[in-house]
């Protein structure tokens, strides 16, 4: 997902960017720590410094994320099931602006609308473009966040579809795969039928900043 160039414009205006998509962000927080946390190697793209972090949920989606997934479900023609807080994903970046020492940054809300979508008949298409294309993948999203994050032992970690491939996500849009550490993964996958099935938790409101840093 391309958080790098719009991290780029918060530096050249020298003040904190609130990045969006599929909700606003969260800028100081309370609860509990993240279920897992992984920070980036620093980065060097034209004009300073950036940092990656990113904090691992699921956390129930605010009343405000549901109600926007609720608007865009609508728009589909659908109804919403749930919604699911994924991850935030924190940029922090470093340079020079107007020849003096500046900083900026973000937090870019990752979250997935459960609309009742329908299971898709070519499901085996997209885990195998997926599959075919992953190693591409994470060399591209390195270039610009820092090394794909590895197990302890050497082994990558899972990438994880926001937009599941089940109800028809993209396998291999920039926008729609994460890294994920594995006992994350194991919930993520656990939790999204749960999503999607009607009258669960996911479609009760959560807290507006569900954990600390």
């Amino acid at each position: 997902m391309t958080v790098l160039p719009a991290i780029q414009r918060a530096a050249s205006a020298a003040s904190a960017l609130a990045l969006l998509a599929c909700g606003s962000a969260t800028i100081g927080t309370t609860g509990k720590p993240a279920m897992a946390k992984w920070v980036g190697s620093v980065s060097t793209p034209d004009g300073g410094q950036l940092q990656t972090t990113i904090y691992y949920g699921p956390w129930q989606c605010s009343a405000a994320f549901l109600s926007r997934c609720e608007s865009k479900c609508a728009a589909q023609g659908h109804a919403l099931k749930g919604c699911m807080w994924l991850a935030d994903i924190k940029g922090d970046w470093k340079g020079r602006y107007l020849f003096m020492p500046a900083e900026a940054g973000g937090r870019l809300a990752i979250t997935h609308c459960c609309c009742d979508y329908p299971a898709v008949s070519d499901g085996k298409w997209r885990r195998d473009t997926w599959q075919s294309a992953r190693e591409s993948f994470r060399r591209k999203w390195s270039s610009e966040f820092g090394d794909w994050p590895k197990t302890s032992g050497g082994e990558n970690w899972a990438g994880h579809h926001i937009f599941d491939l089940a109800h028809g996500g993209a396998p291999t849009a920039a926008d729609n795969v994460i890294p994920v550490p594995g006992d994350v993964h194991k919930v993520f996958t656990n939790e999204y039928p749960a999503c999607y099935a009607p009258g669960g938790k996911w479609l009760t409101p959560g807290p507006e900043r569900p954990y600390t840093d």
